[in-house]
């Protein structure tokens, strides 16, 4: 998905270029016929291929994935999933992000008045 999110479009053989020890042709193609199954993706014929399109944007993507990691690793509970990430002893996360982060929380919160 990431490959085709970069590029827009793309075919199998494109894919399997762009990813480093990429897996065969054949795994591929499985990968998106299932993906196409699921809805993520579409295909349009482009002469004797297909070429590959994501179906939804990329911040639907975004979202769907941390609702999905949020229910497999932390229950559901957001407030476990934010706590792992900007715990006190993590230097990855900045003084500037952490106050766009409380922002947020706070727009949030008046949003709900």
């Amino acid at each position: 998905m990431d490959v085709l999110y970069q590029k827009g479009r793309a075919s199998a053989a494109d894919i399997q270029e762009a990813i480093a020890d990429a897996p065969g042709y054949s795994a591929i193609r499985a990968l998106l016929r299932i993906l196409e199954e699921k809805g993520h993706v579409r295909h349009e014929a482009d002469g004797a291929k297909y070429v590959y399109l994501p179906t939804g944007s990329i911040e639907k993507a975004k979202r769907s994935a941390v609702r999905h990691m949020i229910d497999t690793f932390f229950q559901g509970n957001i407030e476990t999933a934010v706590a792992a990430l900007i715990d006190g002893k993590s230097k990855r996360i900045s003084s500037a992000e952490l106050d766009r982060i409380a922002k947020l929380i706070a727009e949030a919160k008046a949003a709900r008045k």
